[in-house]
């Protein structure tokens, strides 16, 4: 079985419940299994015309699925949950956003999926989590780890928006 890591993110609505929904169908699929998540943040949003802030998350997983597989299920999660996508360049206020940030060691980049993901090493909504689950993971393109790409933010701060996990 693969290892991934997918960010998690909603700030329309429920936000936490949201988050919490997609780790829900996403742990209750027959091909993958959540094997930890990470607090909840909330989290100014990064590169989009909005003011309203988003909750984050990421959670590892182990699955069954190739990453296209993971893909196609990650985007039935969102609809199901009333994700809708423009057909724009723009960000949208969105219920729930699923990345695939890492599955295994993996490089993929085509047309429909980039792993890793092309901007989790500028997220801080996506490093931070990710430090409390793997801060030593090694980007495979980067080749640095988790830790060593926060210490390069311009901006690494975050607000946490629990002082404790949020079971999903």
């Amino acid at each position: 079985m693969a290892i991934a890591y997918l960010s998690l993110g909603s700030n329309k609505g429920d936000r936490i419940g949201y988050v919490q929904q997609a780790a829900s169908l996403l742990g209750n699929d027959d091909n993958i299994s959540i094997v930890r998540s990470s607090a909840f943040y909330e989290t100014e949003p990064w590169n989009m015309n909005t003011k309203t802030w988003f909750v984050n998350a990421v959670i590892e997983i182990k699955t069954k699925y190739s990453p296209h597989e993971l893909l196609k299920v990650c985007q039935d999660v969102e609809k199901r949950l009333g994700r809708v996508r423009n057909n724009n360049a723009d960000y949208d206020d969105r219920t729930i956003d699923i990345d695939i940030l890492f599955y295994n060691n993996d490089i993929i980049n085509d047309e429909n999926l980039v792993i890793p993901h092309k901007y989790v090493h500028l997220r801080a909504f996506n490093l931070v989590p990710m430090l409390e689950l793997n801060a030593d993971y090694v980007h495979p393109v980067l080749h640095k780890t988790i830790a060593q790409m926060h210490d390069d933010l311009e901006n690494p701060e975050m607000v946490f928006l629990y002082g404790t996990r949020v079971d999903i």
